[in-house]
């Protein structure tokens, strides 16, 4: 008892030391430059925060980094486990703003300075399919309704019980993420859950069985908060001319398609196939697939999508064209790759493999990433010279040829006879190619984001766990 005793006690004297508040003092942005840093306080996501194969990543994070870059400054990070901890570390002053994907609230309003919006979005009462459909606020009642613990929709439903609906009851879920709000109704726990819709269009491929039941008042804005009583005035007015630039130069609009253009389009029986072959058929093969991107240097979540969309991680996949094999190579291209067994998964992925890093070497200089893969990725399914004459089209109708984003919308064209008839190539299913490659984005970020489920960091140890029972909900400082 006694060693435990003092194991807990030197770790509560650990926790104390970083609780000491970390305001700087005097004017926040001149803080900011003469430390050197940008202090960020964000939630671990699909949608603001995460790690990929190169490092971190996320829309919000993308958004910190741009700035941090514009200040001449480095980017430090802090993630909160609940959204209460989130506004903590603001309080305290241990960072300079919160950029987590945050609506604003009168609450909020009330207790920190915050920026011009720079997103709108929707909060959705979601549901699992099979199970009564809600349609409107008297849904909710008597039913199991779950929401983030300190989230907009935590008040609003506050609000309402006031106002209206004196019997409406929920359950705050003390965390930051959304998806533990997504497996509560997956397995039963919940019935219902009202999430942001940018969260739910990023998430429901992992949840194929859950549904929108209605949109829950109005659109609402998205902002990053700052320090309560620091001198915040410059550097608040610095984000928002910075969102406006983002705005106005398109960056914004492509921050958003790069973090959540994939996410359209699907339909739910789609995802829900992907996700029944994830669980089922992938375990065969993943140990092969990630043995072939390491030697080609390829994220394995990326190759795993290609061969899904290929053959559905079906070693002997047969088209009526002849193509075959988990990569569906044809017969032309696998001799040109030395692939003596189409039907053999590992001479299959690392001939797909060879070809899409063949396809990307030979690509313009000036394509740079990730466009350059999305592009080699085309040209996996309709040819580098079909690719060439879509690139055409669009420097012809003024835009550029070297962003996926505006050579995606020309790839139509080829469809047209007005177009491909003054093209070298003519003819191809432009759709089919765009369709090809927005899909692989689309399962390489489920692959992803079931990665990021399955390592999500634990929150803290809490001390009272530790303690005895004598000691539980002392303060750490009377310690």
């Amino acid at each position: 008892m006694h060693a435990m005793f003092m194991r807990t006690l030197a770790i509560a004297l650990v926790l104390l030391s970083g609780l000491t508040a970390c305001t700087r003092g005097g004017d926040a942005l001149d803080d900011i430059l003469s430390s050197g840093e940008l202090r960020v306080a964000t939630r671990n996501s699909p949608t603001t925060y995460f790690t990929g194969r190169e490092g971190p990543t996320g829309f919000e994070y993308s958004l910190a980094e741009l700035l941090a870059e514009e200040l001449g400054v480095e980017l430090k990070v802090k993630t909160a486990f609940s959204l209460n901890e989130l506004f903590e570390l603001l309080r305290r002053g241990d960072v300079d703003l919160a950029a987590a994907g945050l609506t604003l609230t009168d609450e909020r309003a009330m207790q920190f300075p915050y920026t011009i919006p720079y997103l709108q979005l929707e909060p959705q009462v979601v549901y699992v399919a099979g199970n009564h459909r809600p349609r409107n606020i008297d849904d909710l009642l008597g039913r199991q309704v779950v929401v983030l613990a300190d989230s907009s929709h935590a008040e609003f439903l506050r609000g309402l019980q006031q106002t209206s609906y004196p019997q409406l009851e929920w359950q705050e879920i003390d965390t930051a993420d959304t998806m533990v709000l997504l497996e509560m109704l997956d397995t039963g726990e919940a019935e219902l859950a009202i999430i942001d819709s940018n969260e739910f269009d990023a998430q429901q491929s992992l949840y194929s069985r859950v549904k929108t039941g209605f949109k829950l008042g109005v659109e609402q804005d998205m902002v990053w908060y700052l320090q309560p009583g620091a001198d915040n005035a410059s550097l608040q007015a610095y984000v928002e001319d910075f969102f406006a630039r983002l705005r106005a130069d398109g960056t914004l609009e492509r921050l958003q398609e790069l973090q959540f253009g994939h996410t359209t389009g699907f339909s739910r029986i789609s995802s829900h196939t992907f996700n029944l072959n994830m669980r089922n058929t992938l375990p065969r093969y993943k140990e092969l697939i990630k043995q072939v991107a390491e030697e080609y240097q390829l994220d394995w979540q990326l190759l795993a999508a290609i061969a899904y969309q290929e053959s559905h991680w079906d070693p002997l996949a047969t088209s009526p064209t002849g193509v075959r094999g988990m990569m569906m190579l044809t017969q032309p291209t696998a001799k040109e790759l030395g692939i003596k067994n189409r039907l053999d998964p590992l001479q299959s992925l690392r001939g797909g493999a060879r070809y899409l890093k063949n396809l990307r070497r030979r690509l313009p200089k000036g394509i740079r990433e990730p466009d350059r893969t999305w592009f080699a990725l085309a040209a996996y399914n309709i040819g580098l010279g079909h690719l060439e004459d879509a690139r055409v089209l669009t420097q012809r109708q003024g835009g550029d040829p070297n962003r996926w984003e505006h050579v995606r919308e020309r790839l139509p064209l080829l469809q047209k006879s007005a177009h491909y008839k003054n093209t070298r190539y003519g003819y191809a299913r432009g759709v089919e190619a765009a369709t090809y490659v927005r899909n692989i984005r689309h399962y390489q970020n489920i692959l992803n984001w079931q990665d990021i489920a399955d390592n999500k960091p634990l929150p803290p140890i809490r001390i009272d766990d530790y303690l005895p029972a004598m000691l539980q909900g002392t303060k750490l400082s009377a310690l």
